[in-house]
């Protein structure tokens, strides 16, 4: 594998607001990133902005650029900034150029001022939300230990009545793994959502080697994915899309998908804080990881720093000789190297901690990704798998 020296299109996370946020998910694992910056005020600048929108544009060799917001919470940076990053994108644009955004929010800021922009700006708007009440409030609650469910329910509505496009984002974890028929029902009938992510939280402290109890287990990581997709297939296919389902028919048809943790090799995805750093990955925010600051260096240069490349490559030049030999390696890659830390039957390092479920994953569903690529190739649509289950 090697990277070519013109990235068509660059995956830049910003994180406007950095760290904070007005939740305390138990699972989090974005908050202990405040320690880097305990004297900052936790706002992008006006200048960081600019710079961010300008070499992100200049950078993108295609004309269609999206921009990706995330934190911590990034409507804590308030509307003013995003209409300020919108009038940048406007400035920088070039001829013919479109360019889109994308934000990931927990929804509960959320009110008709935000809904005007989102709507008259076209954002593509992410919701976190685990499953119904009792679930999705177990996990994601406020400092003092309140629930966000009404407040997040409250903003996906909000969304709909402003006709923004909107998907969700849902990790697995250990309260809601057992729990699959109920939370994708919930998600599907009443939510009424149509684009589904499924997140699974593997939270692991390499000081102790403890996995954490909301961790989400391997076997059941997979059992989840399993019976999810045998109510999908049956009658869900073509108009929910669930980005797992959508990026393992992608890898049986041989296509590039762009999900950075199923792909050879990582490093397309760097991420932005709010003071301008810049880091390697969103999982690998640390001072090991700093590429430089965006006032200092230029993304290109850093994008393309050695180190930087290295840390791409290593995905697959440190994969597990038990992953090379594995079937679903076209389609898996070893998963994110931030799993990467039980050791495999055979003792050698570096074999994914979720590797079990996703190999039952894989496996169960290998016949139905034939059937689909089968239909693709003949110019049909893939949801005629359906007609098996009629």
């Amino acid at each position: 594998m090697t990277y070519s020296d013109n990235i068509p299109a660059l995956n830049i996370m910003a994180k406007p607001s950095g760290p904070r946020c007005n939740l305390a998910c138990k699972y989090c694992f974005y908050i202990s990133k405040l320690d880097l910056y305990k004297k900052s005020n936790h706002l992008m600048s006006n200048e960081i902005l600019e710079q961010y929108i300008k070499q992100t544009i200049e950078i993108n060799q295609i004309n269609e650029v999206l921009f990706t917001w995330q934190g911590g919470e990034p409507t804590i940076a308030g509307l003013d900034f995003f209409k300020k990053a919108v009038h940048f994108q406007k400035q920088y644009s070039r001829e013919g150029m479109k360019i889109y955004n994308a934000i990931q929010t927990n929804g509960v800021l959320l009110n008709d001022t935000w809904g005007t922009f989102f709507q008259e700006n076209q954002f593509l708007v992410g919701i976190s939300l685990d499953g119904p009440e009792e679930i999705h409030n177990a996990l994601r609650t406020d400092s003092i230990g309140n629930g966000s469910y009404l407040k997040v329910m409250r903003g996906i509505n909000l969304l709909k009545r402003f006709g923004v496009e909107f998907n969700i984002l849902c990790t697995i974890n250990g309260v809601n793994e057992s729990k699959p028929l109920e939370v994708y029902r919930f998600l599907r009938d009443d939510v009424k959502a149509n684009f589904i992510q499924f997140i699974p939280v593997v939270n692991y402290d390499y000081n102790t080697g403890i996995v954490t109890p909301w961790s989400v287990k391997p076997d059941k990581y997979g059992r989840f994915l399993i019976t999810i997709f045998d109510d999908w297939v049956k009658k869900d296919v073509g108009t929910v899309f669930i980005q797992l389902f959508d990026t393992a028919l992608a890898g049986w048809c041989g296509q590039s998908h762009g999900i950075c943790h199923l792909s050879p090799v990582c490093g397309q995805s760097i991420v932005i804080e709010h003071n301008g750093d810049v880091f390697s990955c969103d999982h690998f925010v640390d001072n090991t990881h700093k590429l430089g600051n965006i006032l200092v260096n230029s993304i290109y240069d850093m994008i393309h720093d050695r180190k930087q490349i290295q840390f791409g490559l290593n995905k697959v030049e440190k994969l597990p000789e038990y992953c090379q030999k594995c079937k679903y390696l076209f389609v898996c890659h070893g998963e994110c190297p931030k799993n990467r830390f039980i050791q495999t039957p055979d003792g050698e390092p570096g074999l994914n901690y979720l590797c079990e479920g996703y190999f039952d994953f894989f496996n169960h569903i290998s016949k139905s990704m034939e059937y689909m690529r089968r239909e693709l190739n003949f110019g049909r649509s893939p949801a005629n798998i359906m007609r098996y289950f009629s």
